[in-house]
């Protein structure tokens, strides 16, 4: 074991040797520390950079080497994960796949040649330490001019802190799954459900969700945080100064553990320019969500001399972060109306709205994946047909499955819906508070290709599993530890299949390797680093293979990834890998 890591360590410095541009090494130092977060409702404990959570932002340029001293002034083992940095994999920060993790009192330094330009953030990937508080932002300045302009530019860090510790918050949720559910419905609901649906209905549609052993209300898992935005909470007020005409370049960063924020910010139409640190072309938007672990850059142009919110509600409505963007210090801007209607999920958001498939609605009828050589219905993993209320199953005793491996469901229906990604009369649909523009992740198109176009080498489903009734997350039904890892070969171009067949929406990350986005518009999809799976729907990536090395594959809500939804990546061969099995 301790011989595969050094063989590891030498490939990674030839790979750095190999990719070095010979630009000067800007050196940076951070220490990881044991701080207090002040909300202004509250003073826990946790865990911060050079003293503070947030950390710093660091600055890099696109073509130099960067250097980054990291000293652990803690009692417990920690790490830092660059998220969405591409690099050679033993510099990724991820304790037993990358690297050993940096002990109480080590200092570990991090060499990473800058290939790329935009918005990214860094945070720990040891136990609970990022919910806690470990992460800060990094801005990479592109070697060549941006294709757009602004004036002036802000980092806007949105986050989730919730006076509970990490590991007391998975306990609580393995203990009881709705501990920190505070919309959950009433006897209120129920008979305002009769009054609209009739008693029948109502009592039909409740037993659905129990005895699929779920809530209409299971939207966010951990409810009860405050918004912080860049470690300042509502009461805090957070400020960003302009001056009237300017335009201001705001680079949001969700840095929180499990939540979800729609954004808008009143009075002010938001250009989307960048999102996951690649440039995208221009779409102007009232209002954007952006999913745990995502980057948007946005400008905007204020034009008169007055306070603007920037308000960023989280998508089960159950909390908010604000700010302020002025023309002097000590203003505040209107707190904005907030939306109170929480959003509720429907048999769409379950794959089970049969009458009217859509993108992926029969994830949770996940055919392709029986076995071929059964066809039975218990053979069918992802879907009990017993708990199916209203369908008669006694004539599908004969009914082959596997036949139906060839049938795509995610093409069914697509043209008739407004928005690919939510399943067709899903609850989770987004719109804007004012009536306007909701950006969609069809809206993004690519500014310039990253990769030529070419056809996927093969395709591999990742079928997104588990339930909140235990607790438990897995991929293809299998939690990380007892899983095998996922094998890709240097140069080849694959094609990810996500079905989801969970109530909940799953941010997929992929380390070291860009996630080209299926949204239909070939050259011109878009490149990110991380993927939102809504609930009932089937999305597609592409990723071209040419990073070595062994890397994470993840779900990055914090207790999912936790719990199962994590997957071990290794890419075969490659240009470093390649020098060293010859000795080179």
């Amino acid at each position: 074991m301790k011989t595969n890591y050094l063989k590891g360590v030498l490939a990674g410095a030839l790979a750095m040797v190999a990719l070095s541009t010979g630009s000067r090494a800007a050196t940076y130092d951070l220490t990881v520390d044991y701080v207090t977060i002040d909300t202004g409702e509250s003073k826990t404990k946790g865990i911060g950079y050079n003293g503070a959570s947030p950390g710093p932002t660091l600055r890099f340029k696109e073509g130099e080497e960067v250097v980054i001293n990291v000293t652990n002034n803690l009692k417990e083992s920690t790490s830092i994960h660059w998220h969405g940095l591409i690099l050679p994999y033993q510099m990724d920060g991820v304790p037993g796949i990358s690297f050993p993790g940096i002990e109480p009192g080590e200092t570990f330094t991090y060499r990473i040649p800058v290939k790329q330009s935009g918005t990214y953030w860094f945070h720990s990937h040891s136990g609970f330490q990022e919910p806690d508080g470990a992460y800060g932002s990094i801005i990479i300045e592109p070697e060549k001019r941006e294709p757009f302009k602004f004036d002036r530019e802000y980092v806007v860090v949105l986050k989730d802190k919730h006076p509970h510790s990490g590991d007391r918050i998975l306990r609580n949720l393995k203990m009881m799954p709705d501990y920190y559910n505070r919309k959950q419905r009433t006897i209120g609901d129920f008979f305002d459900d009769v009054s609209k649906n009739g008693l029948g209905a109502t009592l039909s549609e409740r037993g659905d969700w129990g005895e699929m052993r779920m809530m209409r209300t299971d939207i966010e898992d951990v409810q009860g945080f405050v918004g912080l935005i860049n470690g300042m909470s509502p009461e805090q007020n957070w400020t960003g100064l302009f001056t009237p005409e300017e335009r201001v370049r705001l680079r949001f960063i969700n840095a929180s553990a499990m939540t979800y924020f729609d954004i808008r910010i009143p009075g002010l139409e938001m250009t989307v320019v960048q999102a996951d640190g690649n440039n995208v072309q221009p779409v102007k938007v009232d209002e954007f969500r952006i999913a745990v672990a995502e980057t948007y850059d946005v400008i905007v142009q204020p034009k008169d001399d007055k306070a603007y919110p920037i308000l960023a509600e989280s998508m089960g409505r159950s909390g908010y972060a604000f700010a302020t963007l002025a023309p002097r210090e000590g203003m505040r801007a209107e707190m904005p109306e907030l939306r109170t209607d929480s959003p509720l999920l429907t048999m769409a958001d379950m794959g089970m709205a049969h009458g009217d498939m859509g993108h992926g609605d029969m994830a949770g009828m996940d055919h392709g994946a029986a076995p071929a050589d059964s066809g039975s219905q218990d053979a069918m993993p992802g879907m009990d047909h017993s708990n199916m209320p209203g369908m008669d199953h006694s004539n599908m005793a004969g009914m082959d499955h596997s036949n139906m491996a060839g049938m795509d469901h995610s093409a069914m229906g697509m043209a008739d819906k407004a928005d690919p990604f939510y399943a067709a009369g899903s609850g989770l649909i987004p719109a804007a508070a004012n009536g306007g523009k909701f950006l969609s992740y069809g809206d993004l198109k690519a500014q310039k290709p990253l990769y030529a176009e070419r056809p996927a080498t093969r395709e591999i489903e990742l079928r997104l599993t588990g339930n909140m009734e235990r607790y438990s997350w897995s991929i293809n039904g299998v939690k990380y530890e007892d899983a095998d890892p996922i094998r890709l070969k240097y140069g080849e171009r694959v094609r990810f299949k996500f079905v989801n067949e969970t109530m909940m929406t799953h941010p997929m990350h992929l380390h070291g390797l860009w996630s080209i986005l299926d949204t239909g518009q070939g050259k011109w999809n878009p490149v990110k680093h991380t993927i939102s799976i809504n609930p009932g729907t089937t999305v597609y990536s592409e990723t071209e293979v040419d990073e070595p090395g062994e890397w994470a594959f993840h779900c990055h809500l914090s207790y999912h990834m936790a719990t199962g939804m994590f997957r071990k990546v290794i890419v075969e061969g490659g240009p470093a890998i390649t020098q060293l099995e010859n000795g080179n």
